[in-house]
């Protein structure tokens, strides 16, 4: 079970899931299990007609002047993520993570803040929990965003057999890892669906992003049109 602080799991599993990616083993063996198969590409993520205002509070930003609580490596000092924009009309608020230099929309009503080597976001209730992390596909011991989704996948599944994964290619290059059946963490009513988008760098498929949004799992259809509603709008100084 996680650490609590304040009643709020002080690193989530999905958290510890993504950390547990850090310098992937057993590559040639495992990556079978979790092929990605470029003729399938999609086209890309939907929101289904949903907007950032039917995952969140309009609350004119206030959320984000504050931290109730987090999780994460830091979560007893969390440091407070930058607000650039608060958008009333779309339901979002426009943050920055310093620390890795990506900015981020989340719905109104959601908290932020720079954890260490991460941006963390998350609804009020902690149910929709984001984390947004840089990526060095080499020290990760694969070759490119592909190798690391295929790899990914099958090292969460030999670590955890209880989780099923599946990763698909969308046309504009980045991958999507669909982690179902996670464990949930202290706090939590449900068992988890944790995403995994990864997207390289233009020009350099060495570095990439990751973004990780994790939901319960009897709202993973819904989390996935959140998800493509977060790509849509990511800017990352690269």
């Amino acid at each position: 079970m996680a650490k609590v602080l304040g009643g709020v799991p002080r690193q989530s599993d999905e958290a510890r899931q993504n950390e547990s990616g850090r310098r992937l083993f057993l590559v040639g063996a495992l990556a079978a299990c979790c092929a990605v198969w470029p003729a399938l590409a999609d086209a890309d993520l939907d929101a289904g007609g949903l907007t950032f205002r039917n995952f969140g509070t309009p609350d004119n930003g206030a959320s984000f002047n504050r931290i109730d609580s987090t999780f994460g490596v830091n979560g007893a000092n969390p440091a407070p993520s930058r607000i650039l924009a608060i958008d009333n009309d779309n339901g979002l608020a426009r943050i920055r993570f310093e620390t890795i230099r990506v900015e981020v929309a989340l719905p109104l009503g959601w908290q932020a803040t720079d954890d260490w080597e991460r941006g963390v976001g998350y609804s009020s209730d902690k149910r929709y929990r984001l984390l947004v992390w840089r990526v060095d596909f080499a020290f990760e011991g694969v070759q490119d965003a592909e190798h690391y989704a295929a790899t990914k996948g099958g090292t969460i599944k030999a670590r955890r057999p209880g989780i099923q994964a599946q990763a698909r290619k969308f046309q504009d290059g980045t991958f999507l890892i669909v982690f179902d059946n996670a464990p949930p963490s202290q706090g939590d009513t449900e068992r988890r669906v944790v995403f995994d988008l990864v997207m390289s760098k233009p020009g350099n498929p060495k570095e990439g992003v990751l973004m990780t949004l994790g939901v319960p799992a009897s709202e993973a259809e819904r989390g996935l049109k959140l998800l493509a509603l977060l790509k849509s709008k990511i800017r990352i100084d690269w």
